[in-house]
């Protein structure tokens, strides 16, 4: 989609007319920056709804014996708080969120390419939010998020509504995936050749066809469900020759990949963070770029290591369990080459350093019991056990989620033009590190010794772990609440940060903070990598984006 060529005051026109109104302006923008964070608001508010349904899991593990809630309310709460941080949650916020913030500003375009699709991909986003928790109303699911048959054949209303709302969040992010790709296919500023692209672009690059290609597959498995709840159609009902392992096969096709749909992105946050407060050049440009392609291709070859216990054949299960252990090398390609960067640098250990750095380990411990459940008779030991779900949640959480907040308070400045408070970011951190670790550290011999999972009550054998893990559950929860309460208090008294408070060299930090509605005023020109801090930055035609720009904060470098 063409730019329209430069006015005669100077600035070049944007895709399509700046809105007048709050509501189109606000509500039904088609600006990216605009959607984007429409997209963090509202995952986050989903968060939180996510967040209290694990705290409500979390008490009713206090007693070996439950009692908090019933067990059936049980199985809907984690059936629910699973499919809203996948879905409503991760995804969102690392695509939708920042993808649709921050990578149009670092490969110099004014937009993505489709701008209406791009709205319309939004607001699908919380009308399947409303469906899925509406799914309460009439019996919510009660099979977990994977919602195997035949349970889920069996469960309440709510499972058929859980299964629309899914599939209308795959149409959303099948929607994105394609609008990204083409944007970073056409729409790159002159110069900005792949080997140039910023390693938050990369990631979103490597996510785009995952989006597009994997969605599509959940979008058949949940479509058959739904036809065979609603019309008796025996996709996968065992009595009337259907096969249960078909919805396994299905639904893994699809959720490994997009173990990568939620971590590639966050990949993507910490190479931006860690050069950046390092003051070096990204150790490995390449090899972490290509490693994100890797990671991609790669991750539709494994799904079936979730299935050993399932009457997989030996001789399918050995390729298997390989290619997870060889997916393993571009991860720690990664792993190394962040190392690498900090080593000899002289380290900002301000709140968003903190959270990547933190990444970095909560995701290797998570790596590296993914190794050991890719080994077959390991697996056979803790499967369904909550073992899964520590290693799981050093995944999602230690790692998606802690590139979240490091995204949060490295581009906060970028949206609001005010630095989140730096004291308030690192006791957010301090507390959520610890509290995480002391709640789901502990799981890992909760799952060793038997404890399965997804269960109101247990042997009394497990109460000491499971209770030291709810109380310190609610220290992380505390933790969050400290970054909503710095969030809303910056937004009005934040220092303001000025276009540039971090010394960044990407893009998106050269305009204004927050942006103007055309993000530039002439495309610039690129013709270097943004992370060598020892050059001048590597862009023409910036020389008038600055000109009306508040002064940087005092305090804020």
């Amino acid at each position: 989609m063409a730019v329209a060529a430069v006015s005669a005051g100077g600035i070049a026109d944007h895709i399509h007319p700046e809105p007048q109104g709050f509501v189109r302006r606000y509500v039904f923008s088609l600006d990216h920056k605009i959607i984007g964070i429409q997209y963090l608001i509202t995952a986050f508010v989903f968060f939180m709804l996510a967040g209290l349904l694990a705290e409500a899991i979390r008490t009713q593990l206090l007693n070996p014996n439950g009692g908090f809630v019933a067990a059936d309310t049980y199985n809907e709460i984690y059936s629910i708080h699973g499919s809203t941080m996948v879905w409503l949650v991760i995804i969102p916020m690392l695509t939708g969120g920042f993808g649709n913030l921050v990578f149009p500003l670092q490969i110099g375009a004014r937009d993505v390419a489709f701008p209406w699709l791009n709205m319309l991909s939004f607001w699908i986003f919380p009308v399947s939010g409303l469906m899925l928790f509406s799914s309460f109303l009439m019996g919510a699911p009660t099979a977990g998020w994977m919602e195997y048959p035949p349970v889920s054949l069996q469960g309440a209303a709510g499972t058929s509504m859980w299964a629309a709302a899914i599939f209308l969040v795959g149409v959303s992010s099948t929607m994105t995936g394609l609008n990204f790709l083409v944007t970073i296919l056409k729409m790159r500023a002159p110069g900005m050749t792949f080997t140039r692209m910023p390693l938050f672009v990369w990631g979103q690059f490597a996510t785009a066809p995952l989006l597009m290609i994997a969605t599509t597959a959940l979008a058949a498995a949940l479509a058959a469900l739904f036809i065979n709840r609603v019309f008796g159609v025996p996709f996968f009902d065992p009595t009337k020759g259907g096969s249960p392992v078909m919805w396994q096969h299905m639904f893994w096709f699809y959720s490994h990949p997009a173990v990568y749909i939620m971590i590639l992105p966050a990949f993507g946050i910490i190479s931006e963070v860690l050069p950046t407060f390092a003051r070096k050049p990204i150790f490995g440009y390449k090899l972490i770029a290509f490693s994100s392609m890797a990671i991609a291709l790669t991750g539709f070859m494994v799904w079936a290591h979730h299935m050993f216990t399932s009457g997989l054949a030996p001789f399918l299960q050995l390729p298997f369990m390989i290619i997870t252990f060889v997916i393993g090398v571009p991860t720690g390609i990664k792993i190394f080459s962040w190392t690498a960067t900090l080593w000899g640098g002289k380290i900002h250990y301000n709140t968003a350093m903190l959270f990547a750095i933190g990444f970095v380990g909560l995701f290797t411990i998570g790596g590296i019991t993914g190794i050991f459940l890719a080994a077959i008779p390991y697996d056979l030991h803790v499967h369904g056990t909550y073992f899964i779900v520590a290693h799981l949640h050093y995944v999602l959480v230690g790692g998606s989620l802690m590139g979240v907040f490091a995204g949060m308070y490295y581009w906060f400045p970028k949206m609001s033009g005010r630095v989140l408070n730096e004291t308030l970011g690192k006791l957010h951190f301090w507390l959520f590190f610890i509290g995480f670790n002391l709640t789901f550290l502990p799981m890992h011999w909760l799952g060793i010794e038997g404890m399965p999972r997804e269960v109101a009550t247990y042997d009394p054998q497990f109460a000491f772990l499971n209770q030291f893990a709810s109380y310190a559950s609610y220290l992380m929860t505390f933790a969050i609440l400290i970054f909503f309460v710095n969030v809303i208090w910056s937004i009005r008294n934040g220092k303001r940060s000025g276009p540039n408070p971090w010394g960044a060299r990407t893009l998106e930090w050269q305009i204004p903070s927050p942006p103007n509605y055309y993000n530039f005023k002439h495309v610039p020109t690129v013709y270097g990598l943004p992370y060598d801090f020892s050059q001048p930055l590597p862009y023409k035609g910036l020389d008038e984006e600055l000109t009306d720009a508040p002064p940087v904060a005092a305090g804020a470098h």
